[in-house]
């Protein structure tokens, strides 16, 4: 037992301080985790679809906005929550940070073509609108990024711990689903008619409100101000020294990482797909009951990750998402596409929850919140900078076009599906190797 508490400690695991998790800390994931998703489904869904409808159909501006947009989101993590660190508070980061996230979503309602040409007449309307997204995009990012990725997730691994990481990782998994579910039932009639302001007046109101109500809901750990140069705190996980210290950590990290990029080469063109493609009218129908029953899946699927072993139900959860990404490239009908995303959306929330709580549990405790700052790097920054452009190149090489007031138009093909597919199985060789460091120390499996 001693022995395994120190490899514990060494690899940076909790402990078990903490038994039980309390309501109030309950009400705090759910409510805060889930209104801060809606700002990221507009974000990593809609924006995408208000550059194709509204500026342009060319898919390298979706592409280049999801890129710079995933740089933006890994430098402010890092930089954010290394200074959560070396104060030793998130509440005050998440609270200001939430409010200021409304505020620059609701901005985007002021972007359109006409606004645009009468604000810089000299300048070409469509790429002056469609760098003024991408601009407003990272905008909103550095504030979003700030609140969530980096203070919000550092808290959420401050108050659990390796016994309940997978029932917690399980839920929050569900939480972009949920949004995605209430935003494509509830508002996404508003999308289809072009009443773009208020949509996004609506949510960005939402979550500068959840800003205000975490003054009063959050209760910040007890943690100790870190005096370390700032500096070299931001760039603490890129030594050398740190990789080797903590393998099984960067091993689970280029798991999640290389996951991560199959997910995006098909996501950031899905709601596109059904619609051009597919001509799936009713596809907010199609994605509510794909959520809804993926949702069910994660919460009912996390009460086993923790008792099978992380590592464990990765594989298995894996083999399912690749199963149900080669269903979706043969599925046609509005019941194949449902089934076939049901298999492709459980497996993807099964893999995403195991392996997040993996990370969480090798983070060390003194770095939590420059963790996630790595995090980013890996789960976030490349794979949003790699997969959309293996999307792209893929929809730009065979996907049908069609002419629409004098613009061609690309349409994204099944043939992404089989693409994210490709890069899902090599997913599997970091995993195998975390689990052969793992398994002999007799730790983490």
């Amino acid at each position: 037992m001693d022995i395994m508490n120190a490899q514990e400690t060494k690899e940076g695991r909790r402990g078990t301080h903490v038994s039980k998790l309390t309501a109030r800390t309950w009400i705090s994931f759910i409510v805060i985790g889930l209104v801060g998703q809606f700002a990221w489904t507009i974000e990593n869904m809609y924006f995408n679809v208000f550059l194709y409808n509204t500026i342009s159909t060319n898919p390298n501006y979706i592409a280049a906005m999801v890129a710079a947009s995933a740089v933006v989101a890994t430098l402010t993590t890092l930089l954010m929550g290394a200074l959560s660190d070396r104060i030793g508070k998130r509440k005050s980061l998440i609270v200001s940070g939430y409010i200021l996230w409304g505020l620059s979503t609701m901005a985007f309602r002021f972007i359109d073509l006409q606004r645009i040409h009468a604000w810089f007449p000299v300048a070409n309307a469509v790429n002056t609108a469609a760098m003024a997204v991408v601009v407003m995009d990272c905008v909103m990012t550095f504030f979003g990024s700030t609140a969530n990725d980096a203070a919000f997730n550092a808290y959420i691994t401050d108050v659990t711990d390796d016994g309940n990481r997978g029932k917690v990782e399980a839920v929050l998994t569900t939480l972009p689903l949920i949004s995605m579910l209430i935003i494509f039932g509830l508002f996404d009639s508003m999308t289809r008619q072009g009443r773009w302001g208020e949509f996004f007046t609506i949510f960005g109101l939402s979550v500068s409100a959840v800003g205000i109500f975490g003054v009063f809901l959050l209760k910040d750990e007890p943690q100790e101000p870190r005096r370390e140069p700032y500096l070299a705190n931001i760039v603490y996980g890129m030594r050398p020294s740190v990789i080797r210290e903590h393998r099984r950590l960067y091993l689970a990290l280029t798991s999640l990482g290389v996951f991560s990029i199959a997910v995006q080469v098909f996501f950031p063109y899905l709601i596109i797909y059904l619609q051009q493609y597919l001509k799936m009218n009713d596809y907010a129908v199609v994605l509510g009951i794909v959520l809804l029953v993926a949702s069910v899946i994660s919460v009912v699927g996390g009460r086993f990750i923790d008792k099978i072993g992380k590592l464990k139900f990765t594989l298995p959860a894996l083999a399912v998402m690749a199963t149900g990404l080669a269903l979706m490239c043969v599925a046609r009908s509005m019941v194949a596409v449902i089934l076939s995303g049901i298999v492709m959306m459980g497996g993807y929330m099964l893999v995403q929850a195991a392996l997040s709580a993996t990370v969480r549990d090798l983070t060390p405790t003194d770095k939590v919140g420059h963790f996630q700052g790595i995090r980013m790097i890996f789960a976030v920054m490349l794979p949003m900078i790699i997969g959309p452009f293996i999307g792209s190149a893929v929809i730009s090489s065979n996907g049908p076009t069609y002419v629409e007031l004098g613009v061609v138009k690309t349409v994204p093909t099944p043939k992404i599906f089989l693409a994210a597919a490709a890069v899902s199985l090599i997913t599997i060789l970091p995993l195998r190797a975390l689990q052969k460091e793992t398994s002999p120390k007799g730790g983490m499996e």
